[in-house]
């Protein structure tokens, strides 16, 4: 496994509490759109065990063209180590990343994609909204529906609706709102519904969508293949 030490280039201040990190991209490092990394802080490996308090799994919110791997989070004040230490990080100083995989590519099937995500977990959508952007091939339609209580929504500029390129975007502050939506959105029987959140988000989301006769097959969830029926086989 190669790691990567790379350095901070720029700290991007997207909401009061949610950060995006610009790494500088190793040399012919590539991913997907959708890709998730590793994310260690110096110290991670210097014991005979890697220290997993200073590794997290983190959604690459950049596509490669832009030149920098960017990591998106929320950090609020009462937090983990990993993230107070990120928090008090400057330009310039370096983390470590290594294997890097999607699970979430667009998939190119003609049909409607919708995205939901609850927060921070819009920064994986990013990257397909904008490879979408570049390339709308054997994509009919992509709506995202983003919920976040805080009312700060994230990437507003790329998240708004563009008729003309058949993308809708849709951002509610409550469960009740979110809810009704996506079980509008479920009319739709042929649509491939994209969900990124957490564990309990994710369950929530499965439930209604199946209910309303949405198959397995037409859920995407950031979850590696393998974990996919703990949340699908019920």
């Amino acid at each position: 496994m190669q790691i990567y030490w790379t350095k901070i280039n720029k700290i991007i201040e997207e909401t009061p509490e949610v950060k995006t990190y610009l790494l500088d991209c190793p040399e012919g490092y590539t991913w997907e759109e959708g890709s998730h990394i590793h994310l260690a802080l110096e110290g991670f490996n210097a014991g005979d065990k890697p220290n997993r308090s200073l590794i997290r799994h983190m959604s690459i919110s950049t596509l490669p063209h832009e030149n920098s791997i960017g990591i998106t989070t929320r950090i609020r004040e009462q937090c983990s180590e990993f993230k107070s230490i990120l928090r008090n990080m400057e330009i310039g100083q370096e983390v470590a990343v290594f294997k890097t995989h999607s699970n979430v590519p667009l998939k190119r099937e003609d049909k409607n994609v919708y995205l939901l995500s609850s927060g921070v977990g819009l920064a994986t959508f990013r990257p397909l909204v904008l490879d979408y952007f570049e390339r709308a091939d054997n994509v009919n339609h992509i709506h995202s529906l983003n919920i976040d209580s805080s009312r700060d929504f994230l990437f507003t500029n790329i998240f708004e609706s563009v008729p003309d390129k058949e993308f809708t975007s849709q951002f509610v502050d409550n469960r009740k709102d979110y809810y009704e939506e996506v079980k509008n959105l479920a009319d739709d029987k042929d649509g491939l519904f994209y969900v990124v959140g957490s564990d309990e988000f994710l369950v929530q989301n499965i439930e209604v969508l199946r209910e309303q006769g949405i198959k397995p097959e037409q859920i995407m969830l950031d979850k590696h293949e393998q974990s996919r029926p703990e949340f699908l086989n019920f």
